[in-house]
């Protein structure tokens, strides 16, 4: 059985973004950002993919949390003769990535114990270690090299392990006479005990560096560790939050932040690969990447929070990233604005859960979804109207989205959900394009920016009469998934968010009503649309979508269904683990979450439906 998702604690550098179950194994880390190869691929299949586990002897977890408003992972021991606190985080830095382990006997006496398996590009390569001298704080080195990649390890000595029978692994014989002495070999694991008293502590770092560079030096932990906490405290020093879920908030807001590159702007929709839709199905994809929509989605929720530097990183990268490659907009990036991104699929990995295939990349890359445009247009025109002013490559870039919704006016896309199918008119995508063209005609008007706004603003009432007449259903008084179908989709809650409609117009109404008839299962909650219609083009079922869900709270607050909305908001915060994070969808049968962890959408829809109640309730409050 698979470590549960909401076992796992995430860390992050604005670099890379590891996993750590909570009996202390790292199972996930890709280095040398989100999007690269991973080196512990153990959340895939097992021990021998990758993994750092580090645990008291014969203990059990007390207690863990994260120190607050960081990403400082602390987590208590209790073993049979005493207790121990272990700390885990990466000190954001310029030049490179320290994943940092420290470990402080508490009280009696604690016996620390290791089990390092590093296995770079996805548990394709074993690495070449070597036994270096002593850095100048006196911590023993051990460098693992594989192709382009390599691996510091900074601390006491961890030495190969034996197998189960008691001899030596024949990969580790060169290393075997001679551990702590310079020297080579192949090391499939290695691993160590350490006795620790009361005050007592041990500190492990493992630093990336490109092979064929010079050794990286890093910080002493403590050094580290006072970096990587001044990061996140003077980061969140900045979050206002009230209300009841003021602490859920700021953890979502420290999540979107966590899964930012630091570097180049780009915000992955998750940290995470083939984490399944399903438990043992099909359905999974790699979300390591910069989805021009979820990152939109996150700043506009950045900017309401005032937040406005790190929107403003990100329209950075989303210059360089389309360039002037305009018409040929991909819907997704690498994180340095990389357009390439085969998908492949990693047969050797034996799945979460059995869930298979595995797969790197995305070829949904290589879609048409005409949503995009204007989910990119909302929120840069949100980052303007909280002041921060267009420059002309800013504005030309909207002025050339508005160029491509026009050239592709009469094209059919594949969706907001990424349909593997048919493609349609999908009713959210054309009301999305509907949106692009209202803020190029507000940019005009209201801000005073050059542009043709007689043009858009007749392009934008086309489409308003066109969605109104094709993706209307007068007789189930609903909007329609597509054009040419009577399916309804979750995309459809927001509508209101576009401006393209009222949370509380009648049209909208019958829209939610259709929804819960159709799509919210016994349990309350949200599937984004129905699977069995067949329009994806895939197999196998999938779990109800978090983002759904809380758009269907932030629907019920704005229309009025205060009760409704805060129903079903205490039981969608239930589902997140105790250090407070969301995967992409709930499994209600057996009370797991599931799909890639953590995920960018969940936080961002769960900051959405926090504000629409605070603002619903503090209005009534004051009325």
């Amino acid at each position: 059985m698979s470590t549960h998702l909401e076992d796992y604690a995430l860390l992050s550098d604005l670099r890379t973004g590891p996993l750590v179950s909570r009996e202390g194994s790292i199972d996930w880390l890709c280095q040398p950002r989100f999007d690269s190869p991973a080196v512990f691929s153990a959340i895939l299949g097992g021990p021998d993919d990758g993994r750092w586990q580090m645990s008291v002897v014969d203990g059990e977890v007390e207690s863990r949390r994260y120190e607050p408003s960081t990403f400082v992972l602390e987590t208590v021991w209790r073993g049979p003769s005493g207790r121990a606190r272990v700390l885990d985080f990466l000190p954001p830095a310029d030049d490179h990535s320290d994943l940092v382990r420290m470990v402080e006997c508490l009280e009696g006496e604690v016996e620390v114990e290791h089990d390092l398996r590093i296995r770079f590009s996805y548990a394709r390569a074993t690495p070449w270690f070597r036994r270096l001298e002593n850095d100048e704080h006196g911590r023993a080195r051990l460098s693992c090299l594989a192709g382009p990649d390599g691996l510091l390890l900074t601390g006491p000595c961890l030495h190969p392990q034996v197998d189960h029978e008691g001899a030596v692994d024949s990969r580790s014989e060169g290393e075997s006479q001679g551990a702590d002495t310079p020297g080579g070999g192949l090391a499939p694991r290695l691993g160590g005990t350490f006795a620790l008293s009361a005050g007592e502590q041990l500190a492990w770092d493992l630093t990336w560096f490109h092979s064929w560079e010079e050794l990286p030096h890093p910080p002493p932990a403590s050094d580290a560790l006072e970096r990587a906490r001044k990061f996140w405290h003077d980061w969140a020093s900045r979050i206002e939050v009230q209300g009841d879920y003021a602490d859920l908030v700021s953890r979502s807001l420290l999540v979107l932040r966590a899964l930012t590159h630091g570097q180049t702007g780009g915000i992955v929709a998750a940290p995470t690969t083939s984490l399944p839709e399903e438990f043992g199905g099909s359905r999974n994809w790699d979300y390591r990447y910069t989805w021009l929509r979820d990152a939109a989605l996150t700043i506009e929720v950045l900017i309401d929070h005032g937040f406005t530097g790190g929107a403003q990183l990100w329209r950075d990268w989303l210059l360089r990233a389309v360039a002037g490659d305009i018409d040929r907009l991909r819907i997704m990036y690498g994180l340095g604005g990389e357009r390439e991104l085969d998908e492949k699929e990693l047969d050797h990995l034996d799945g979460y859960e059995g869930s298979r295939p595995v797969r790197i990349g995305n070829g949904a890359a290589d879609q048409y979804q005409a949503d995009v445009p204007g989910e990119v247009m909302l929120a840069l025109a949100k980052l303007r109207d909280h002041g921060v002013e267009d420059d002309e490559y800013s504005w030309g870039l909207q002025r050339g989205l508005l160029a491509y919704c026009e050239a592709n006016l009469k094209i059919k896309d594949h969706g907001i959900w990424e349909m593997r199918g048919d493609v349609h008119h999908f009713t959210h995508g054309r009301a999305m394009m509907w949106a692009a063209f209202n803020e190029g005609v507000r940019a005009v008007r209201e801000h005073g920016l050059e542009g043709d706004a007689e043009h858009w603003a007749q392009l934008r009432d086309q489409l308003r009469e066109e969605i109104l007449a094709e993706g209307f259903d007068q007789d189930r008084n609903t909007f329609l998934q597509t054009y040419d179908g009577a399916e309804v989709d979750a995309s459809l809650l927001q509508l209101p968010h576009t401006g393209f409609i009222d949370y509380d117009d009648e049209r909208m109404l019958g829209t939610v009503a259709a929804i819960e008839q159709d799509l919210v299962d016994e349990h309350g909650l949200v599937h984004r649309y129905r699977t069995e219609a067949g329009m994806d083009g895939l197999e196998g079922e999938e779990y109800p979508f978090l983002i759904c869900c809380f758009w269907l709270v932030e629907q019920y607050a704005c229309s009025g269904r205060l009760d409704d909305a805060r129903s079903l908001m205490a039981q969608l915060v239930s589902y997140a683990s105790d250090l407070g994070l969301l995967s992409e969808e709930y499994d209600p049968e057996s009370g797991r979450l599931a799909g890639n962890f953590p995920q960018a959408f969940s936080h961002l829809s769960l900051i959405r439906a926090a504000d629409a109640l605070a603002d619903v309730q503090g209005r009534r409050a004051a009325s």
